[in-house]
Formats: structure tokens, C-alpha cells, sequence
């Protein structure tokens, strides 16, 4: 089981780094103006964080979600996909080379994966969907080793 204790408060991450932030959210940024769907970045995002078990992310690109009206069951599916049944063939396939990219070391990102995303986005969506897998992995990999807890809201459990 991993620690839920912060190992550095996140503040004192980013201080010894000065402009690191700055220089992720400018690759965020990117992404973002790209012709991408907005939700669908999210959902990458989101999708990508619940692979690395990201807590701190995991809960951040919900709430983007859930502010941006994305509907729950797309958002509590998001693990399985797969058999979800209510994703487009263009979201399941950037799904899927989200999960490629971010599993690189195990993937080598396939052909085949690379073919479905290759039938459903353009040269410029390419890159910036792998950009934003990409991005997202830079912030799940500072989340994750420091413990960076995720921002609950303050409520007590029923019972």
C-alpha cells in the first residue's frame, strides 16, 4: 500500500524548481489550443492519471470534468472503457493511445493502436493528443513520488 503521507508539501516541490510549473502549463496550454475537444483532453488526462494512480490528479480532471457537465457514468466508466458502450470510436481510440503512450516501456506504442487513432485524427490532433498524454505524465510523475494528496472536499462519510 502506498503512503498517504506527503514525502515534500507541493509548494516546496516547485520552489526548488523555479519555472517548472510555468513551463508544464505551457505545454498544457498547447494541447489545449489545439482542435481537440476540451473533454476529451480531460478525459485523456483523467484516464491517464487513474493508469499512473495519480490521487492528486485523479481528482483534479474529475472535477474538471464534472464542471464542464461531462455526464457521471462517462466519468465512473473511464477504467473500462472498453466495454463501456458510451464512448465515441474517436474518444476510444485516443483512449487507447493514451493508455499505449503512458505504458510506453510495456507497449512500444503498436501499430495497431497507432492505426485507430491514425483513422480518426488529423497530423495536428496527433501531436497534440500525444502531447497532452505526454504532459500528463509529467504531472503524474511529480504527484505520485512526493504523495501529493488530492483536494477533497471538506465531508464527513455517512455512518
Amino acid at each position: 500500500m502506498i503512503a498517504t503521507m506527503n514525502r515534500l508539501e507541493s509548494k516546496t516541490v516547485w520552489s526548488q524548481l523555479p519555472g517548472a510549473t510555468a513551463a508544464i502549463q505551457a505545454l498544457n496550454k498547447i494541447s489545449e489550443q489545439s482542435t481537440m475537444e476540451p473533454n476529451l483532453i480531460e478525459l485523456v488526462n483523467l484516464r491517464c492519471s487513474q493508469l499512473n494512480g495519480c490521487a492528486y490528479c485523479v481528482q483534479y480532471h474529475t472535477g474538471n470534468l464534472t464542471a464542464a457537465g461531462e455526464l457521471a457514468h462517462r466519468i465512473t466508466l473511464l477504467p473500462v472503457w472498453p466495454e463501456a458502450g458510451c464512448y465515441t470510436d474517436r474518444e476510444m481510440a485516443a483512449f487507447a493511445w493514451a493508455e499505449a503512450v503512458t505504458r510506453l516501456s510495456e507497449t512500444h506504442a503498436p501499430d495497431d493502436v497507432w492505426e485507430r487513432a491514425r483513422a480518426v485524427f488529423n497530423d495536428e490532433e496527433l501531436a497534440a493528443l500525444t502531447l497532452a498524454v505526454a504532459t500528463i505524465n509529467i504531472w503524474n510523475r511529480m504527484s505520485v513520488p512526493f504523495r501529493f494528496p488530492p483536494e477533497l472536499p471538506d465531508q464527513t462519510l455517512p455512518g
